[in-house]
Formats: structure tokens, sequence, C-alpha cells
């Protein structure tokens, strides 16, 4: 059985004080669950304040992207070491926003996932489809490129921690969702790409989470699904309890 995994993602919201707050009512709600594995990912100012919310508690702590290079001259940039010291864990590479606002691409995915392998972190890859690419009938074709190129020339052993994540980028804030059955045949996809690139064994194993409109009202249908290993959570992550109810599904 494959752990499910809730992850939060608070994208550009809440100051410091705000994410020491949504701590204060959030873990309350979850204390002494332990059925599934919870991630915060906050932004870079309000890390620091989340890891010590969080700690001594089940909950951990994410970032939203992270350079691949260790160091150097890359203004406004964070590398696995910074987020390392500080006590991250996990971090989510190749988002959907990320490739259509800031050029992210196939090939820095890949870059930015051997370097938090190498780090030790949690990677968490997006990969997923826009509507055009959906309605043009090339899901399948999308997934399978993304994936291949995200994978590429990283070995199974080093990938043992990696988390995919999909995410169809026409479900994301507008409200719409994949349907349970249309999130499992993605995942089946994914995880057939993945079985190719590290073997079956490997395969079986990833947990493969699904993105896209999450709320306490679809929670319980998506994570039903044997496909889908738990969810990324956008806007509805925001609320302590409306996150609260979608870890409870």
């Amino acid at each position: 059985m494959r752990k499910k995994l809730i992850a939060a993602n608070w994208k550009m919201y809440k100051t410091p004080g705000q994410a020491r707050d949504f701590f204060r009512d959030f873990l309350p709600m979850v204390d002494g669950h332990d059925r599934d594995e919870i991630v915060v990912c906050p932004n870079y100012l309000a890390i620091d304040v989340a890891i010590q919310a969080a700690k001594g508690t089940k909950v951990a702590i994410g970032a939203q992207d992270l350079h691949w290079e260790n160091e150097g001259a890359f203004t406004g940039e964070i590398c696995t070491s910074m987020l390392v010291a500080v006590g991250v864990t996990d971090v989510i590479i190749g988002h959907s926003e990320r490739r259509q606002y800031f050029g992210e691409t196939d090939d820095t995915v890949n870059l930015k996932l051997k370097s938090a392998l190498s780090a030790g972190l949690t990677p968490i890859v997006c990969v997923g489809e826009v509507l055009e690419e959906r309605e043009a009938g090339l899901t399948e074709d999308v997934l399978r490129r993304q994936c291949l190129r995200a994978f590429n020339k990283v070995s199974a052993k080093k990938a043992s921690k990696m988390v995919v994540a999909y995410e169809p980028v026409w479900a994301i804030g507008t409200g719409k969702t994949a349907t349970p059955e249309m999130a499992a045949e993605a995942h089946e996809i994914i995880r057939a790409e993945a079985a190719d690139s590290f073997g079956q064994p490997f395969a079986d194993q990833m947990r493969i989470l699904y993105g896209g409109s999450v709320k306490p009202e679809n929670a319980h249908a998506l994570m039903s699904e044997k496909e889908i290993d738990g969810a990324l959570v956008g806007g509805a992550s925001l609320d302590p309890t409306s996150f609260a109810a979608i870890v409870k599904y």
C-alpha cells in the first residue's frame, strides 16, 4: 500500500503572521492523524515560521521551487542547501504556473529534480496538459513527454523519494476538476512511463498525486481511486478548516 500524501501549495499568499495563525488553527484539527503524510509548502518568507510552528508534529514543510545550481549569481533564487539548512524536506518542481509564467521547461524540471534528489529532498514533480491539448486528444503524448524528459538520466536508486503530481492545467484555479476516472487514467499513463524509466517495481511504489481544484467536496471521491495517492491542493489549502477537511477526507 502506498501511503497517501496531502500537500498544500500556498502559492503567493500569506505573510509570516498569517502563516503562524494558520498553523495555530490547523494543527489541532489534524493532531493524531497518521493515515496520510501532510506537507505544507508556504512562500519562502513564511517557511521559517511554518517550520517553527510545525516542530514536534507530523506535518512536514516544503518549498514551492528551487534553483538547480548549488550557489551563484542568480538573483532572487533559492538553492537546495538553503532549503535543507532551515529544515525543508519537500519541494514542488515544475508547477504549471512556473511553466506558464516563468519559462520553466521540461529540461529545467529535470535539472531541478536531479538537484533536489542529490540534496535528499522529496521532490513533487508536476506534469499535466492544457485544455487545448486535452481537447485535441494529446493528453497521453504530453504526459509521456513531460515524464520522459523529467526522468532523463535519473537513476531509480536516486529517485526513490520522488513523487509525481498530475495537475491538468485546465483544472487549476478554474473550479473545474478532472473526474476521478479521468485522473486515474492519467495516473496510469504516468506510472507506465515511470516503469519504462525505472522499472515496474519502482513504478508500483511511486506515489502520484492529483492536483486541480481539489476541495473538501470532491476529496473523498478522488482519494477513493486506487491510482490516486494523494493531492496537491492550491486554493483550498489556504483555509485551515478546508485543508483539514481534505486531509481527513
